[in-house]
Parts: C-alpha cells; sequence; structure tokens
C-alpha cells in the first residue's frame, strides 16, 4: 500500500511553543513508518515550504497549542492549500479557542457553567464589584491563552488587580470566574458524525500546586493522573454527557477534551481543548489507552478522521 506524505506540524510563535515541539518529537517517534512519509514543518520558519510542498501533502496532524495554531488560524490556511487535517475546523477551533465565547455556547445548550465577569483590556472595572458579585476566591484567566498560561487563583481582593493585570499580558479580553473547589476531571471525545467519549481522567495536582498550572502539566512527576477517574457510574456517565455536548456546541471535529470541575454531586464546564496535548503520557492519549487505542493507533484513527471530513467537503463541492 502507498505510504501517505503526513505534514507534521509543530513549534509555532505561541507561548506554548516549547511544549509542542516536544509534542511533535513524541509523535513523531509514535507514528507507523511503514504507513506515513513524515514531513515535518515549524510554522514559525516554514510556512513557505509548506505551501510549496501542498501539492504531495496527502493529510497533516496539526500538533500547535495556543494562537495560531490552535485558534483557527493553520486550519484556514490548510483548508486553502486543500489539506486534510485532523480535529476541528476554522469555526470549531475558534470558537473553543475563546473561553468566553465556548462558555456562552455551553450555556446555550444547557450545560453548567460557573459565574462569571468579562472585562476588556483599558476598560475600567470595580474590585468591590467584582468581588461582591462574584465572592472571593476566583479564577482570572486571559480569554484565548492556554495550558493555563497567565492564569491565577485570587484569595483577597488586594490581589485581584495584579492578577488582572497578569492576564493582559496575554491577552486583550480577560475571564474572572466563580472559583469553585472540587476534583478536575476530563472528558475526551473521539470521532465526527457519532464521536464516542473516552474514560474519564482525574487530575490532581501534587503538593506545592495550587491548581493544575502550566509547571504542573508539564513537570514529570507534579501531577497524579488517575483514569478512569475514581467517580461513580452515574456522575461519570454524565461527565461523558457534557463532553460529548460541549464536542457538538462548539462545533469540533475529530477529537476534543472538555475540561470540569465537580464540587460535590455537581459538575461546571471549564474549557474545551481542540487540539489536546500529544504526548504519549498526555491526558487523551491516556484515555485513549483505556479505551484500547494505543498512541501509535490512535494517531492513525485522527489522520483517518480527518481524511473522512475532506472527502465529505469534496462531495459537497461537487454536488
Amino acid at each position: 500500500m502507498k505510504k501517505l506524505a503526513l505534514a507534521l506540524i509543530s513549534g509555532g510563535i505561541s507561548s506554548e511553543r516549547e511544549v509542542s515541539l516536544n509534542s511533535g518529537k513524541q509523535v513523531y517517534a509514535a507514528l507507523n513508518k511503514d504507513k506515513y512519509d513524515i514531513l515535518p514543518y515549524d510554522p514559525k520558519t516554514d510556512l513557505g515550504q509548506l505551501v510549496t510542498d501542498a501539492d504531495r501533502i496527502d493529510a497533516a496532524l496539526i500538533i500547535l497549542h495556543g494562537p495560531y495554531g490552535e485558534d483557527g488560524t493553520v486550519q484556514g490556511m490548510l483548508d486553502l492549500l486543500d489539506i486534510p487535517y485532523q480535529g476541528a475546523g476554522v469555526l470549531g477551533s475558534a470558537l473553543a479557542m475563546n473561553k468566553v465565547v465556548s462558555k456562552r455556547l455551553y450555556a446555550l445548550a444547557g450545560l453548567p457553567v460557573l459565574p462569571d465577569v468579562v472585562i476588556q483590556k483599558g476598560q475600567a472595572f470595580s474590585i468591590d464589584d467584582i468581588a461582591a458579585e462574584l465572592g472571593l476566591p476566583v479564577v482570572i484567566k486571559p480569554a484565548t491563552s492556554g495550558s493555563s498560561i497567565g492564569m491565577t487563583i485570587v484569595k483577597t481582593a488586594g490581589d485581584l488587580k495584579a492578577a488582572v493585570e497578569k492576564a493582559f499580558r496575554y491577552d486583550a479580553e480577560v475571564l474572572i470566574e466563580k472559583f469553585m473547589a472540587g476534583t478536575e476531571i476530563t472528558g475526551g471525545v473521539l470521532g465526527n458524525d457519532n464521536p464516542e467519549t473516552l474514560p474519564l481522567v482525574e487530575i490532581i495536582p501534587g503538593d506545592g500546586y495550587e491548581f493544575f498550572d502550566y509547571e504542573a502539566k508539564y513537570k514529570a512527576g507534579a501531577t497524579k493522573e488517575i483514569c478512569p477517574a475514581r467517580i461513580d457510574a452515574q456522575l461519570t456517565g454524565q461527565a461523558q454527557e457534557y463532553a460529548r455536548k460541549a464536542h457538538l456546541a462548539l462545533n469540533c471535529l475529530g477529537y476534543s477534551r472538555t475540561d470540569m470541575i465537580l464540587s460535590g454531586a455537581d459538575l461546571y464546564l471549564l474549557e474545551t481543548n481542540t487540539i489536546p496535548g500529544m504526548t504519549a503520557t498526555s491526558l487523551f492519549p491516556q484515555a485513549a489507552q483505556a479505551a484500547g487505542y494505543s498512541f501509535s493507533a490512535l494517531l492513525d484513527r485522527l489522520v483517518e478522521l480527518s481524511l473522512e471530513v475532506h472527502a465529505k467537503r469534496k462531495n459537497l463541492q461537487t454536488a
């Protein structure tokens, strides 16, 4: 069987560049070299070469995180080049990347979210009003960053202004959300028209980590992850259904991973990742492994799903 020419796109120019490069290396190692001729590209340096090579590329794996990679930018370029790629298209990528917009769409779909206040850079805001409306603690985060970059849990009103200024270093829009203590879980979804839900992963940041921040995510041994999550069957089914509904509400395709907080018997959606971390030990591959997909088989499945979406689009264009 003829090998597929597969573009492996990682790196980029966001604050998550190093995470992306590391993921790209592990994806490269896991891909079946008998199935694919793998062509690596870094958008920071190789966009021109990607355009030049477009006619000989059969599919692409986008292993980018954050702005200019996970937000629909690269997806739109690949659409113009007529290259199939895994995951959400331009619309789904853009919707999920913006935490404010995605929360509004969750609510419209009947999914539970935490109360919040949104402020724009340069907009006057009252610390006392925010504390009165949401209570304390609150979680402050840039609207479109990933990997918890720029995020702070604020426990006292006196720390709120500095945390907002920190978040504004990464985005012109900031989400201030009511803090809810509980267990963080994440639910993966895999598929296009009728996506399957994967086993949940429970996330337990180690001692010294107040929440699942950048270091807790990527430092070896900093966080304990348990799959399947240690919650009862009813809550498991509910969380998996929430992940599926979030996937559909945001117009996702291929795969996604939705983070939630479980407080008592109540679940609240936090955000959806359209390009989840893709090292062999990342959360989505762990869930896929529990569902019977090796890392290599998961990558094969993502390529298959990308070709399926592309073929359907082609059929619509020629109908």
